[in-house]
This record gives structure tokens, sequence and C-alpha cells, in this order.
């Protein structure tokens, strides 16, 4: 039998090694099963899924110009079903009364220009640099030369 990529085909496991697994898939023919294509679920000790001598369905990711063969237990599982979410019908949440006590000013000192936008930005950016100088004693000092005060 040829074998080709894509074939789902019963190997027996032959060897066991930190990396994957060793398969015969017949006729003389092995492969190896990477760690990560064991199983769906994460692979710590491959000794917790597969013992030597185990059989299990296995297909034929690639084969190499030089005839070694990849091999996925994972890929060869058949499509899980998975269960159809139960789509609800929108339905709109009534609007929630505001709260009033508090009522919305036009802002009627809105800069119309660029320059007055940056000096509102530099007079507000002051009086906040002023706060934090205020509020932290210590923001006020400034590092001097190497000889001291």
């Amino acid at each position: 039998m040829q074998f080709k990529e894509g074939d789902i085909v019963e190997g027996k496991v032959t060897g066991i090694t930190k990396f994957g697994v060793f398969a015969d898939i017949g006729e003389g023919v092995s492969g190896m099963v990477h760690i990560s294509e064991i199983s769906r679920t994460y692979v710590n000790d491959i000794n917790d899924f597969l013992k030597i001598g185990d059989t299990a369905k296995m297909k034929i990711i690639s084969i190499g110009e030089d005839g070694k063969i990849a091999l996925s237990i994972r890929r060869a599982l058949p499509d899980e079903v998975k269960p159809k979410r139960e789509k609800k019908p929108y339905t709109p949440k009534a609007p929630s009364k505001p709260d009033s006590s508090y009522v919305w000013e036009a802002d009627t000192t809105a800069p119309t220009s660029f320059e007055e936008m940056m000096s509102k930005f530099k007079q507000r950016s002051d009086e906040k640099i002023s706060d934090l100088k205020r509020k932290n004693p210590e923001a006020r000092r400034t590092k001097r030369g190497a000889g001291g005060r």
C-alpha cells in the first residue's frame, strides 16, 4: 500500500520519547507523532495517554523527502459536535431616568481659535502643576550641581 498525506491509518506505538511517539503503520513503515499531535488537550506526560503496544487511528500529515512520516492522532479524531447556542431575541431595555440633581450647562467659554485653546491648555496645566506642588512639598525641590545647596 502506498501512503499519502491525509490518509487515516491504524498505528501501533513502538516507542515513546519525551517529545512524541513512534508508531508502526504497517508494511514495515513507521512514523512519529509529535507530543502536540497526541490529544486536543495539553499533554504533559505522554504515558498518561499512550503505552507501548497501544493502537490508535492516525492521520498522515506529511511525508518528507527523506521518507520520514509525520503523524497526528489529534487530527484523526472525529470533529467534536459543538452544541448550538440558542439565539435569544433582542429586547431593548427601557431607558433609565436621568439623575435630575445635575443640570447640564452649555460651555459658553469654549475657545474659538487655536491660540485661545492653547492659552487655556497652558493655564490649566500651570494650575495642575501648582496644585501638585502644594500637595507634595518634595516636588518643589530641584536638583542642583554636585556641590550641594
